[in-house]
């Protein structure tokens, strides 16, 4: 099986920065796209940012210009760098990827337990 553990969530004044870091680990033969989602209280889980295997990347509106992810396809790592943040960002993130465990299977969505990230004001 594959799994997705997420790190680097925690508590931050608004302006600071954080670095959220996701390890993929188990069966793995591919991963395609990785992101990060986050659901902030009483609200649907949302897209944060996505980026493709060979390092195409798209931001929701709120991330760009503050958020920067990437991936270290060798550890089958995704990051977001957070910068300038605000009280809004507060929020559980979520890592995802889209993974093939062998050459014959399909690509299946997989989802990380999330990583707690709060903005105080």
């Amino acid at each position: 099986q594959v799994q997705l553990v997420e790190s680097g969530g925690g508590l931050v004044q608004a302006g600071g920065s954080l670095r959220l870091s996701c390890a993929a680990s188990g069966n793995i033969f591919s991963i395609n796209d990785m992101g990060w989602y986050r659901q902030a209280p009483g609200k649907q889980r949302e897209l944060v940012a996505t980026i493709t295997s060979g390092g195409a990347t798209k931001y929701a509106d709120s991330a760009k210009g503050r958020f920067t992810i990437s991936r270290d396809n060798d550890k089958n790592t995704v990051y977001l760098q957070m910068n300038s943040l605000k009280p809004e960002d507060t929020g559980v993130y979520y890592c995802n990827a889209g993974v093939q465990s062998t050459w014959f299977e399909g690509y299946v969505e997989v989802w990380g337990q999330g990583t707690l990230v709060t903005v105080s004001s």
